[in-house]
């Protein structure tokens, strides 16, 4: 049991019984800043740039292709799911994570927070599970990808020691994403 802010929290890696609580998780933001995505010949440059009206940002349902309990309780041991539990029983966040051997790296897929649960170092602890997987797995480095649009993640992944490090500019054509970026964010593995 890990204590964060005011409640206490069971953070363990995601079993059977978790995914619909999982899936049940609104992933949703509002943020008042983006970072505006500038392409050069020469590469490319971020700025924040504030919006107003907030941003509201609802991701799409997913088509289950990925499903975020893969991995749980080492089903696959190249892929974990954890989960942060509150007292009540429910989950309040999870991260989804997924190790390559070829080159060391450790994916985060997914990690969300309950808007209700958000603000109490939840994100942090469920990355510090993964920091842990990576190390357990010898990872060289962490990797992830994030939206330009949402900057509170970008906020919260550079505070952890992330920095950018490429970005796709096509990556959501097509989808309800269209005119995002996705930028791509990776930190040596502590």
């Amino acid at each position: 049991m890990t204590t964060t802010s005011d409640t206490t929290y069971e953070f363990r890696i995601a079993g059977p019984g978790d995914t619909g609580a999982i899936e049940d998780i609104d992933g949703s933001f509002t943020t008042t800043t983006v970072f505006a995505v500038a392409v050069t010949g020469e590469g490319f440059a971020l700025r924040e740039v504030p919006v107003d009206p907030p941003l509201v940002k609802v991701f799409p349902e997913d088509d289950g292709s990925d499903d975020a309990a893969d991995g749980a309780d080492g089903a696959d041991d190249d892929n974990r799911t954890f989960v942060a539990v509150g007292t009540d029983g429910r989950v309040a966040g999870f991260a989804a994570v997924s190790y390559s051997p070829w080159n060391r790296r450790l994916t985060i897929e997914d990690i969300e927070v309950a808007p209700d649960h958000r603000g109490r170092g939840i994100g942090r602890a469920l990355m510090g599970c993964a920091l842990e997987f990576a190390r357990e797995r010898g990872a060289g480095h962490v990797w992830l990808e994030v939206t330009n649009v949402n900057a509170p993640a970008i906020h919260a992944y550079r505070r952890l020691g992330f920095a950018f490090c490429g970005l796709d500019t096509a990556l959501y054509q097509g989808t309800e994403s269209e005119g995002e970026h996705a930028l791509y964010m990776s930190m040596p593995c502590p």
